[in-house]
């Protein structure tokens, strides 16, 4: 698939990134960034679903792009390829949170073991998901 393409770039968006701007607005960079550093520039460049604004070199959102654009879906393959490796290797780093088995989405277990030893320096601080809070400071605080 890769050896398909002309060119192609990823970027990565560390969660302190992600924290400072927001997750959506954090993507959409990532996303004009990608596309300003095409050498040379795309013909033509499609967007899953999300117009990324006038800072953007010209591009078509399609909705549902993965389904209805080759391109777009693999895009979205090299994306998850990156960050399945990406979490992997985290994992030797930081053992205990289990990042190879679940690369990065919330699992019952992964929850449980943030409850109990708190998030590691990867993890989003302004991502406030009930499954990562301690139920004890959930219930003191109710009362």
């Amino acid at each position: 698939m890769v050896a398909c393409a002309s060119s192609f770039t990823v970027r990565v968006i560390s969660s302190e990134e992600i924290d400072r701007n927001g997750l959506h607005r954090s993507n959409l960079e990532a996303m004009r960034s990608c596309l300003r550093s095409l050498a040379p520039p795309a013909e033509a460049c499609l967007v899953d679903g999300f117009r990324l604004g006038p800072a953007a070199p010209e591009h078509l959102a399609v909705v549902d792009g993965d389904e209805r654009s080759a391109a777009i879906a693999a895009a979205s393959i090299v994306a998850k390829v990156v960050r399945d490796r990406t979490m992997r290797r985290m994992d030797a780093l930081f053992p205990h949170y289990g990042f190879s088995s679940h690369v990065g989405y919330i699992t019952p277990r992964h929850s449980a073991v943030v409850r109990a030893r708190g998030p590691s320096e990867l993890h989003r601080r302004s991502f406030q998901a009930l499954c990562y809070e301690d139920l004890a400071e959930l219930e003191s605080a109710g009362s």
